[in-house]
């Protein structure tokens, strides 16, 4: 039997390696659909409730995998659907190629139905490499590209493939004009290091400090050893920016934890007080959560070079590989003899995580959500990986996680999507399977998309050799991050029709479809609740009622945003009083410990 262009997609992502497509079928992907049943199912077609999660699910996957994502969707609304994850991935530097239906050849600009402008529709967020197939010979050079592209330069990349291609017979191209042929897939990640005399200049930089603070990003994640070598010779401080938060454990006494809107106040006091700065593997686009500019020499290390000096006036711009620059760049660094410095750091991340834990056990009605973070932490597997959604749990994701071991954790950390930790946990769990997995959810995501895919978590869970994930949603029945933003930012009070949000029984809907299911509504079962959700042999939903009251206050909120937030509740904010309590008490354990 010959090979259909659908067959020979399928084999070149098998030579590639790609283990599983994310993905769900349309007529405009007919002919590839059926080519995966010629093939036995391989790679693994993983069908995702919706389009959108698909392309989330190839993000996890290669987010935790370190390989290139995959994910297939039917022309004119497939494709649409696509484009969220695809910019998650586009923004947060994750190699993903989406393979896109069309309608037929035939009928391409006669209107036809589901007939959209593909390569305009899909040429910003796959601007790196995005092509139309329109014969045979095209491939397999195209799909080589697509993913020589998305790996070296940590982006998605596109192909589109019309309906009736798909079923014609595969001709290779020829050894012929205007033929392009193409190599056995395989690619290296290049290791680049800058020049001998750059790095002699950072070092300069950093040797004449006396305040030295580390910024490390998720391109130094690589790079953990040389890390600590070089914050144990300049006696640094190390913040973490949200995509790096793996980068390095918080159990290093010198780690301050995540800088930013959502990040400590150990990060805060870091950038605020040193005088010199590096920079390694990060893109922070917040400028005024680094030091005052002027006030800091700085050194920036990036394999991109179009990203070096963006945020900060740099005085040293490296181009390099995290790991191997801070290798070559750690002979050059004269080892502090004065520590005061690293002293005055190590003391101030000790009593921020004595404030963490202080301000988890405060009450509230009915649970802290500060207080749901900080039960796991005492108790997630060491080899665990966690994702976060987007909305008031981040905050408590960003602070009150410790990170430890071989723990990995992500979220969609610059479009900053809501509805992306619940499919990024399913790719996680199809990039490791033998390793637990947790995600942490508010109810507005929960309710957006994450139900659904629990149908999906369900339906593929016997292919995983530890069963355990668990999905962690807090219920405060309030859009609450938006909540927060209109009160610290808008100084207007929470609107109800826009903010408030139905009840839902999370805990029993994950039961009803063959899941675990847990509702905690008392504190002093919240660990407990973990204990069994991180021991279960299923999947289980953990539904923590929590306080929507409880202030995700960054510990440097400005003047303007407290001003706001008093006008707020001047003007009628419901539940003004409950409010105010729990921001007083919060806060007041920063400054009165105990």
């Amino acid at each position: 039997m010959t090979d259909t262009v659908g067959d020979h997609v399928l084999r070149r992502l098998r030579e590639w390696g790609t283990r599983q497509v994310f993905g769900y079928p349309g007529d405009g992907i007919n002919g590839i659909v059926a080519s995966f049943g010629k093939a036995g199912n391989q790679p693994r077609f993983v069908q995702a409730r919706h389009e959108e999660m698909a392309a989330f699910q190839a993000v996890g996957y290669a987010k935790f995998s370190g390989d290139v994502g995959v994910c297939l969707a039917t022309s004119g609304p497939g494709a649409t659907h696509l484009l969220t994850g695809l910019y998650d991935a586009k923004l947060d530097h994750v190699p993903v190629v989406a393979i896109v239906g069309q309608t037929a050849r035939s009928a391409i600009g006669g209107r036809y139905q589901q007939e959209i402008d593909l390569p305009s529709l899909l040429k910003d967020v796959a601007s790196e490499y995005l092509v139309q197939v329109n014969v045979a010979e095209q491939l397999p050079n195209a799909l080589d590209r697509a993913f020589r592209t998305a790996w070296s330069r940590r982006a998605p990349t596109a192909l589109i493939i019309p309906a009736d291609l798909q079923e014609e017979e595969y001709t290779p191209p020829r050894h012929a004009f205007k033929h392009v042929p193409s190599s056995p897939p395989a690619t290296s990640r290049a290791v680049v290091i800058p020049p001998e005399d750059e790095l002699a200049r950072a070092a300069e930089v950093l040797n004449a400090g006396e305040r030295v603070a580390i910024l490390a990003g998720q391109g130094a994640r690589n790079a953990g050893e040389e890390l600590r070598g070089v914050a144990e010779a300049t006696g640094a401080g190390i913040a973490k920016a949200l995509l790096g938060k793996d980068v390095l454990p918080d159990d290093l006494p010198y780690v301050t934890g995540s800088i930013g809107l959502l990040g400590t106040r150990p990060s805060y006091e870091l950038m605020r007080d040193c005088d010199t700065l590096l920079i390694v593997g990060s893109n922070l686009p917040y400028s005024q959560f680094l030091p005052e500019f002027g006030q800091a020499r700085a050194v920036q290390i990036d394999l991109d070079g179009g990203l070096l000096g963006m945020r900060y006036p740099t005085e040293v711009n490296l181009v390099g590989e995290a790991k191997a620059t801070l290798r070559s760049l750690l002979p050059l660094l004269e080892r502090k003899a004065d520590r005061s410095w690293r002293e005055t750091v190590e003391h101030t991340v000790a009593r921020w995580w004595t404030t963490m834990r202080d301000q988890a056990m405060l009450s509230a009605d009915p649970v802290n959500p500060m207080r749901v973070v900080h039960e796991l932490s005492e108790r997630v597997p060491d080899d665990a990986i966690v994702t976060a959604d987007s909305g008031s749990s981040t905050n408590w994701y960003a602070r009150n996680l410790r990170m430890r071991g071989r723990m990995r954790g992500s979220l969609s950390g610059t479009l900053a999507t809501m509805g992306a930790a619940v499919p990024y946990a399913i790719g996680a769990k199809f990039a490791h399977p033998d390793r637990p997995v947790v995600a942490l959810v508010g109810d507005g995501a929960m309710q957006m998309n994450g139900m659904a895919e629990l149908v999906t978590i369900n339906r593929y869970r016997h292919l995983w050799q530890d069963q355990r994930l668990v999905v962690c949603v807090f219920t405060n029945r309030d859009l609450n991050q938006v909540t927060w933003e209109l009160r610290a930012m808008g100084g207007a009070p929470k609107f109800e029709e826009s903010q408030s949000l139905p009840e839902v029984p999370y805990a029993e809907f994950a039961k009803l479809i063959g899941l675990g299911g847990i509702t905690v509504d008392d504190p002093a079962d919240l660990g407990t609740a973990w204990d069994t959700a991180l021991a279960a042999d299923r999947p289980t939903v953990l539904d923590v009622h929590c306080d929507p009251e409880v202030p995700p206050i960054p510990p440097h909120a400005t003047l303007d945003q407290l001003t706001s937030m008093t006008q707020a509740l001047a003007k009628g904010d419901p539940n003004a009083w409950h409010l105010l309590v729990q921001g007083a008490k919060t806060k007041a354990q920063e400054f009165l410990p105990g």
